[in-house]
């Protein structure tokens, strides 16, 4: 595996540290190829259950599209190749079916924003900033960024956000309600580590099914939605752990999910 991400695993915890910092983590091909490898090992290993995403170092977490590569390129190369690749790699993270969550510890600009849209859970570092400011180099966001983003916020915060370019601190990111919480200097990690072993104590059978229910629920009708969260509820009830989680609220004890 490429050191340009670095992956470990802490009790049911994953953690994945992008590792560029001589580029402030910025995204190229074997960038996003390395970040794929690491959620499909993450994603693979059943003693993980909930899943972290970082910078190594505090300057970035990713701190955009390596320009050096993107201005090597022309419109149907970019189609073909980086953009097909970062949309399908950026898809990954949002479709993970283990919980996944962001310590954004340093700049997320550009792809790393877009990045960030696709995390689940998002916890910020006080003074970090984030913004995309693609449209200052004559571009857009293209990582998906133009489409999460404008289903995450009012439609004008989010054309203002990305027809200005303007990078916001993590405060007004909160306040927007585009991360969760903003952690205090020094308590990042530890904050996002702690809440991601809570959640990794949850039933992963009926967290990833609720991960479903929600990603692909979003863009249906209302009715659809519901008939489709019905049967993700019904599969939820054929699990072990819904049962194991019923009997111990009965015989009031901690349930232990299983996985089954």
């Amino acid at each position: 595996m490429s050191d340009a991400v670095l992956i470990h695993v802490e009790g049911a915890v994953g953690v994945m540290r992008f590792n560029r910092g001589q580029r402030l983590n910025t995204l190229d091909l074997p960038m996003l190829l390395a970040m794929e490898q690491a959620l499909t090992t993450l994603e693979a290993d059943d003693a993980v259950r909930a899943i972290v995403v970082t910078g190594a170092d505090d300057r970035a977490f990713v701190a955009g599209g390596d320009i050096k590569d993107l201005n090597s390129r022309r419109g149907l190369a970019h189609y073909q190749e980086f953009g097909a690749v970062v949309q399908r790699v950026f898809r990954r993270f949002e479709s993970c079916p283990k919980p996944t969550l962001a310590a954004v510890n340093g700049w997320a600009l550009g792809g790393g924003m877009e990045l960030m849209l696709c995390i689940d859970i998002r916890l910020i570092g006080e003074g970090v900033r984030i913004g995309l400011p693609e449209i200052k180099l004559g571009l857009f966001p293209g990582g998906g960024g133009s489409q999460r983003l404008m289903r995450q916020l009012p439609l004008c915060q989010a054309k203002l956000l990305m027809f200005a370019g303007d990078p916001i601190e993590a405060r007004e990111a909160l306040a927007m309600g585009l991360v969760n919480a903003v952690a205090a200097p020094g308590r990042l990690l530890d904050d996002t580590m702690a809440l991601a072993r809570r959640i990794a104590e949850r039933s992963p059978v009926a967290l990833g099914l609720l991960k479903k229910s929600m990603l692909h629920g979003a863009d249906m009708p209302i009715d659809a939605a519901l008939e489709y969260e019905r049967a993700m509820i019904s599969l939820v009830f054929d699990s072990d752990d819904a049962h194991e989680g019923c009997a111990a609220f009965l015989a009031k004890r901690a349930p232990q999910f299983k996985g089954g």
